[in-house]
């Protein structure tokens, strides 16, 4: 069995990896840190839990497990790993954004790789030190690759994407409480997205002197979870060109699907896919594409991760049904 332990517990994504990690038959969870909750069941945060596990929250740490999962706060991941010493032959998955950009990605003599499994699948498999992606640069990457890949983007793409509460995290803020967000939308940072770095990153890894621009605009839904994207941009091809072009890439990517038909995100919540949609009008190619944030763009990417990091079936722990109704 894979010993493993989770840091930051009580949150969104601690939880879910718990969620999926107990049913995860190669799997043993060694502890769940929490320093504001140590010494307390993990069903009372977590609270769908309670007869399922009996297991405990802890402020200490076992430094040879097989494999940590950091979910802490974005600028928190660092400061852990600073304070804390590891064995050399644990193996990291880090869910906050400290590590996901080429400039961040060495630290202390750790190599941390970028962990999108339908970009560079192999890279992960020989990897000890992930930098998970994050929920909004998931979707809107995975609705990019197969363009960028074949270096066919020649025009600025333009995103428009709903993320549901889940996405900002347990801590409350004006935005968040239910009477703000309920019967609500808006947007924020608009082009400003912190995901836009991992984006073009990306995108100009694959087609390199891009002479493009990402207008990204975010914006928050009145429901729990899951991620809406439309993205749209210059294609001189027919529709079928582009549906080929997107089946051939992802031909080996078991959780990440085209639809013929329109979609939508009871299809993809409380799973690990990402169901992608094609549309053509005139000269633009519109792409629609779906995740569950908390899973495919957190917790289950993770999971995914560490599948191929440890030689484990991709799909492990992972197969996964929507809560259609």
């Amino acid at each position: 069995m894979t010993k493993v332990g989770i840091i930051g517990g009580a949150g969104y994504t601690a939880g879910e990896l718990i969620r999926l990690l107990l049913n995860h038959q190669h799997i043993k969870i060694d502890f769940i840190f929490s320093t504001s909750n140590a010494g307390n069941k993990v069903y009372k945060i977590h609270q769908d839990l309670i007869g399922t596990t009996e297991l405990v929250f802890t402020n200490q740490i076992n430094s040879e497990v097989d494999a940590l999962f950091l979910c802490l706060g974005h600028g928190n991941s660092k400061a852990f790993l600073e304070g804390h010493s590891l064995s050399e032959s644990t193996k990291i998955i880090d869910l906050s954004n400290d590590f996901r950009l080429e400039a961040d990605k060495y630290f202390e003599g750790k190599e941390f790789v970028y962990g999108l499994p339908e970009l560079q699948k192999s890279a992960i498999q020989n990897a000890n030190y992930i930098a998970n992606p994050g929920c909004f640069a998931t979707a809107i990457q995975l609705a990019l690759l197969p363009l960028a890949n074949s270096h066919l983007i020649s025009d600025d793409i333009h995103v428009n994407a709903v993320t549901g509460a889940t996405g900002a995290g347990t801590s409350l803020s004006k935005t968040t409480h239910f009477t703000w967000r309920d019967n609500n939308f808006s947007y924020y940072k608009p082009f400003t997205h912190q995901h836009l770095g991992e984006i073009n990153q990306t995108i100009n890894q694959l087609q390199n002197n891009l002479d493009s621009e990402i207008y990204f605009m975010p914006n928050r839904g009145n429901f729990s979870r899951g991620i809406f994207v439309t993205v749209y941009t210059n294609f001189d091809g027919e529709l079928s060109e582009a549906q080929k072009l997107f089946e051939d890439y992802y031909e080996d990517a078991p959780f990440t699907i085209i639809s013929d038909e329109t979609i939508h995100l009871k299809q993809v919540v409380n799973t690990n896919k990402c169901i992608l949609h094609l549309h053509k009008h005139d000269n633009k190619l519109l792409i629609t594409s779906i995740i569950d944030n908390l899973l495919k763009g957190a917790s289950g990417q993770a999971i995914q991760n560490m599948n191929l990091m440890f030689g484990y079936d991709e799909t492990e722990g992972l197969n996964l049904k929507a809560n259609y109704f």
